[in-house]
């Protein structure tokens, strides 16, 4: 934690260096504000978005109605935006059919953005973004390509270490194995079979389904069936069933 202000600090000298300005989100679900060992808003006091307009991670309601960090839940790799849509190095449906003029319009922040979201274990998203020093630029398309990759390297390097250094509680066992059939099961329920209709599926007895079910639920530490699904999915594991 001691290293948080400094690495911040760090990160930030470098975007000043290519004209750049920083902001930076490790939990696009969480209302807390990075903050270094003492509590102070890295985003304000590093960053610099001191300004009452510009301190948006005190909008409550940014993470489920900014189109910016609606994108971020869809793409896992850089890209930039304007008024007239978003633009990457491959194609993506999910980002495309997000209208942004409204949004551009309403704000006067800026009027561009480079966004590099970060995917993170136990379906954690870090949303970030690269803004130029002058507020009224539209086109980032020359940046992109040369500085993007290079930002994300550093982003996610520092939001992985951000969050290695807050992290207090353990979500999900270290040690959690399925095996096959337990996977399988999980498989099924997650797409909304009970244990009845796995058991004919897979066919086994309804008993057994129960029974692999009740493991993989003890193997995560789950209190029901949801949440044992849930923590599956967050390990990646509904998907592995071949």
């Amino acid at each position: 934690m001691s290293d948080i202000h400094d690495a911040a600090a760090a990160l930030q000298e470098i975007g000043s260096e290519f004209g750049f300005k920083l902001a930076m989100c490790d939990d696009i679900s969480s209302r807390e504000p990075l903050v270094d060992n003492d509590g102070v808003v890295l985003n304000a006091d590093v960053f610099g978005w001191v300004e009452d307009p510009e301190r948006w991670w005190e909008q409550n309601s940014l993470a489920l109605h900014s189109p910016m960090v609606r994108a971020c839940r869809y793409e896992n790799e850089p890209f930039w935006c304007n008024s007239g849509g978003f633009y990457s190095h491959s194609s993506n449906p999910y980002i495309e059919k997000i209208e942004l003029k409204t949004y551009f319009e309403e704000t006067n922040r800026f009027q561009s953005a480079i966004l590099i979201p970060i995917h993170l274990p136990f379906g954690q998203i870090s949303a970030n973004s690269i803004h130029s020093l002058n507020k009224d630029k539209t086109d980032l398309s020359k940046e992109y390509e040369l500085f993007a990759d290079f930002f994300a390297l550093l982003f996610r390097r520092f939001i992985s270490g951000y969050v290695a250094a807050k992290r207090t509680v353990r979500r999900i066992p270290s040690d959690c194995v399925f095996s096959r059939r337990e996977v399988e099961c999980l498989h099924w329920a997650a797409i909304g079979k009970t244990d009845k209709e796995i058991g004919m599926i897979i066919g086994l007895s309804h008993a057994t389904i129960r029974y692999h079910m009740q493991r993989a639920g003890e193997k995560l530490n789950s209190v029901n069936r949801s949440q044992t699904i849930f923590k599956a999915g967050q390990l990646g594991y509904l998907g592995a069933n071949d």
